[in-house]
């Protein structure tokens, strides 16, 4: 009885990975949002954002999760984007330094900016536990707009990342 019993939770388990590999997020339409959210850690994050951001599909836009000592000169040399766009309409964020915190600094600007529809910009691996958290933190009356940018995750990366989400949504069900 035991055995069947963790037989079923193990294929249950392997299923549950197996849909989350391919079911991952796809890219948004080009859609217009009031503003613009990425997260840093992931390659072609901040390219989509910036570019999004040139094509004037957002007011303003979020990169959380900076590096305190980087500068938006830097960054906007190293993207080959227009410095004045970093001075009129990008804020670094600073405070996160996980998913979980992203979404809390998030929340805090989304309110500051008066922000109503908000595009997520991560990567299609990430954006599972990231949606989850952000559902977490962000006002109901604000509208999340996920928008993956496809990564080459490895086998591991994808299982660590599986697991990440299980047990943050666990964590979830039981109030941690």
């Amino acid at each position: 009885m035991i055995s069947r019993l963790l037989s079923f939770l193990l294929l249950l388990y392997l299923l549950g990975y197996a849909a989350f590999v391919v079911l991952l997020p796809k890219p948004a339409d080009m859609q217009r949002t009031d503003g613009i959210v990425v997260l840093t850690g992931g390659p072609g994050r901040v390219a989509r954002g910036l570019d999004l951001m040139a094509n004037k599909k957002a007011d303003r836009m979020l990169i959380s999760g900076v590096e305190r000592s980087v500068r938006p000169q830097e960054l906007a040399a190293e993207y080959d984007a227009d410095i004045a766009l970093f001075e009129c309409c990008i804020d670094l964020g600073r405070e996160s330094i996980d998913t979980r915190s992203n979404a809390t600094e998030t929340a805090r600007w989304l309110k500051r900016n008066g922000v109503k529809t908000v595009r997520l910009v991560t990567n299609d691996w990430h954006m599972p536990r990231a949606g989850l958290e952000f559902s977490l933190d962000i006002p109901e009356d604000v509208e999340i707009l996920s928008d993956a940018v496809p990564g080459k995750a490895s086998f591991r990366q994808l299982f660590k990342e599986y697991n990440k989400y299980l047990l943050r949504y666990a964590a979830v069900l039981v109030g941690i």
